[in-house]
């Protein structure tokens, strides 16, 4: 059956408040560091869970919408950036200030309704459906627009026999560990009424490597409004989403440190390097002596000295980078691609790369453009770390989760945890014939599975 965006029905859409959140008594304002201010130009974090639908009396009064409405509005107390928005202010020096300001504008709730569209269709493909782009909001909004656009905005799309609760996040408020540190606390008001605090709320206030810097002050920047997605620029940009069991998972891990006689290789950087060599391999018409690029993202939270908050509401993701030959990628084993992405983690970790980068923005501010990014560069993306298995809104489980359109380019590899701890799933998104040629290549598939059970 082929499915349409016209099986999308919207019903509502209404504006959530905190429960209980007072302007006059909380802070008006959170200025925004490097790491927050870099992201303006990119688009909103795009994740959604896939749940089987609930039966009737799951839910004590008996609606999905004001249950998830009314537990939003209470998860919000503790989160409530997110129901403020973005504000700029021109200085007297012709530069401006970005801040996000705390002015209870409120979160974005919409219901839709995909009265054609199974759970099955949705996992049973080897490919991600276009339909699930249109369980996002804001598809193709940035950052910046977050001035007038909800820098929260969820939709709560009911299936034939499923719920699809798909969030977009601004980036600016804060990296993937701070959208799942949400979801996951939303996802514990709902299915716990009585919970009414937080045993580690978020840690609100930005960290500055000079506070003499705060708020930084920059030449107004002019961004691209061009909000088309992706996938209508390249219309052979295709999504599968991969499975590795855990036993897989360990085995490369394993193989990756016996190659180089080491126990420092993780799980993550094993199944990386495997499919960083394997898309590489499968690539056609590339010159061995050709350059390719793996982008290494570090969570800084407890790798700074001393650490920040393990909670901390913001972005403190730094960038680092690998370059090879083709050549050198094909030549050599998991194991050696493997640690050389653990020592490039290392650097990071040091911290001292991240200082010199927010220091040197502040001078000579830098925008992320994705997709500015040279062919053959990989992005690898979110975690398996984050506990999105754990978000239980009081029906059961997710059987799934799932990315909309934000970010997606050729490389784009979207890591999350699987449905069985200690699996991985990994949403790859590259030009059609490089992931039919990928699809084809045994040695690579023979450590993963298509389509997803449930």
């Amino acid at each position: 059956m082929g499915l349409e965006l016209e099986d999308i029905h919207y019903i509502s859409t209404s504006t959530v408040y905190p429960a209980t959140y007072k302007i006059s008594t909380q802070a008006q304002r959170i200025d925004l560091t490097p790491w927050d201010l870099q992201l303006l130009p990119a688009h909103y974090i795009q994740k959604g869970l896939l749940f089987l639908k609930p039966t009737a009396n799951t839910l004590k009064d008996h609606s999905l919408i004001r249950h998830l409405e009314a537990s939003l509005s209470r998860s919000l107390d503790a989160f409530f950036p997110l129901a403020g928005s973005l504000s700029i202010i021109q200085n007297n020096d012709n530069t401006v200030t970005y801040f996000l300001s705390c002015n209870n504008t409120g979160a974005q709730l919409i219901h839709a309704e995909a009265k054609h569209v199974t759970v099955a269709n949705v996992l049973k493909p080897y490919n991600v459906p276009a339909i699930v782009r249109s369980f996002f909001p804001l598809n193709g909004i940035k950052n910046h627009q977050g001035i007038s656009e909800p820098l929260l905005s969820v939709q709560v799309t009911e299936l034939v026999d499923g719920i699809f609760i798909g969030c977009s996040m601004n980036h600016v408020v804060g990296d993937g560990y701070s959208f799942w540190q949400f979801i996951n606390h939303w996802s514990d008001v709902s299915s716990n009424p009585s919970l009414n605090h937080l045993l580690s709320p978020p840690s609100l206030k930005r960290w500055f490597v000079d506070e003499s810097h705060s708020p930084i002050r920059f030449s107004s920047p002019v961004f691209d409004e061009d909000t088309t997605d992706a996938f209508s620029r390249i219309p052979s940009l295709r999504e599968h989403v991969f499975h590795l069991s855990k036993e897989t998972v360990q085995k490369l891990k394993n193989r990756a440190n016996e190659e180089m006689g080491t126990t420092r290789i993780s799980s993550f950087q094993a199944v990386l390097a495997h499919l960083w060599r394997s898309v590489i391999r499968c690539t056609k018409n590339i010159d061995g002596k050709e350059e390719t690029k793996l982008y290494i993202l570090a969570d800084m939270r407890q790798r700074l000295n001393p650490p920040l908050p393990k909670n901390y509401l913001g972005n403190a993701i730094q960038a680092g980078d690998m370059k090879m030959t083709i050549n050198e990628l094909s030549g050599n084993g998991v194991g050696w691609i493997a640690l050389k992405m653990r020592k490039a983690i290392d650097d990071l970790a040091e911290g001292k790369l991240a200082r010199e980068y927010l220091k040197a923005w502040v001078e000579d501010p830098v925008f992320i453009d994705v997709n500015a990014l040279a062919s053959n560069s990989f992005v690898p993306s979110s975690s398996p770390r984050f506990k999105v298995y754990e978000c239980d809104f009081g029906w059961g489980k997710p059987v799934a989760v799932r990315s909309g359109v934000a970010h997606k380019i050729d490389g784009l590899l979207t890591f999350n945890a699987g449905v069985e701890d200690g699996s991985m799933d990994i949403e790859v998104c590259l030009l059609a014939e490089k992931l039919e040629a990928l699809e084809k290549d045994e040695e690579f598939m023979q450590t993963v599975t298509l389509g997803q059970n449930f």
